[in-house]
Parts: structure tokens; C-alpha cells; sequence
């Protein structure tokens, strides 16, 4: 038997880097920002492609690996951030997040304004495709996110 279940599947991050490269961050950069962080083994640039929200002159990515993400454990040991989004580039100063309530506002937010793909995120996830604020908050346990600001 067969399953029809639909999941969200976000595009490789290499492809993303790579058609920002070739001149596509306008398009990309509605949706996606490059985050570069430095490793906090390595001391390198490391460049992660991650969907985003523009909040009153911040950034907001949220990791769905919560605090297990690496481009996450690199904010926690270096927060001095670099941004691209489109063609803008800025350095930032990152806030971690981990308060699941918080972490639920951002969730309703990019719902109302990408309700097909959060959607679709949120269903692959288990949760119902407009979930109660009780759901998202358990949903947000497992979750981090950063605020990032301009300095």
C-alpha cells in the first residue's frame, strides 16, 4: 500500500547557496536569508540557508532541530552573526530563544502570512494544519529560535 501523505521537503542547502550565487538572492531572499555564524569548533564561516520573518527591524529563524542545530550551538558560542538576504548583507548581534511561548507567537505569525507552507510544515510534524495556541506551544517545546539585530 502505498502512502499519499504529502510532506514539505525544503530545498538542499547547497542548491540554495548555489542559485544565490548565480545571482537569484532578490528572488530567494523573499523567503530565505544565508545565516553565516563561525564555528565554534573550527573558528570558520559557516553559511546556512534558513527561512525567516522581518519583525520590526529584526530577524526571526526558528531551528527545528531546537537547540541541536549546529548553525544554533554556533550562535550560543559566537552571536556575532552575518545576514544576507537578497542582496543586502548585514552584521547582526543573535538573540537565542527557547521560551516556548515566544517561540508560539513567531509560529502564529508566519502562519497567518505562509499559511500554505506552514502549514504544510506543521502537518508533516504532526500538528493539525491550523493548530490551537495550546498545540503550537507543545509543539514549540522542541523548538529554538533566534532574534537577530543589526548593529
Amino acid at each position: 500500500m502505498h502512502n499519499d501523505k504529502r510532506q514539505f521537503h525544503p530545498p538542499p542547502s547547497r542548491l540554495i547557496k548555489f542559485l544565490y550565487r548565480w545571482g537569484l538572492g532578490p528572488f530567494l531572499g523573499r523567503i530565505i536569508l544565508l545565516l553565516t555564524t563561525t564555528g565554534r569548533k573550527s573558528g570558520l564561516p559557516r553559511i546556512t540557508p534558513l527561512q525567516y520573518e522581518l519583525i520590526d527591524d529584526a530577524v526571526y529563524v526558528a531551528s527545528a532541530l531546537g537547540i541541536r542545530a549546529d548553525w544554533f550551538r554556533n550562535i550560543l558560542a559566537n552571536p556575532c552573526v552575518q545576514v544576507r538576504i537578497g542582496s543586502r548583507q548585514f552584521q547582526g548581534m543573535a538573540e537565542t530563544v527557547t521560551d516556548p511561548g515566544r517561540i508560539a507567537d513567531f509560529l502564529e505569525l508566519r502562519l497567518r502570512c505562509h499559511p500554505r507552507m506552514v502549514g504544510a510544515i506543521l502537518k508533516s510534524e504532526g500538528l493539525p494544519e491550523a493548530p490551537s495556541r495550546a498545540e503550537l506551544e507543545n509543539y514549540a517545546q522542541q523548538l529554538a529560535m533566534v532574534v537577530i539585530r543589526p548593529v
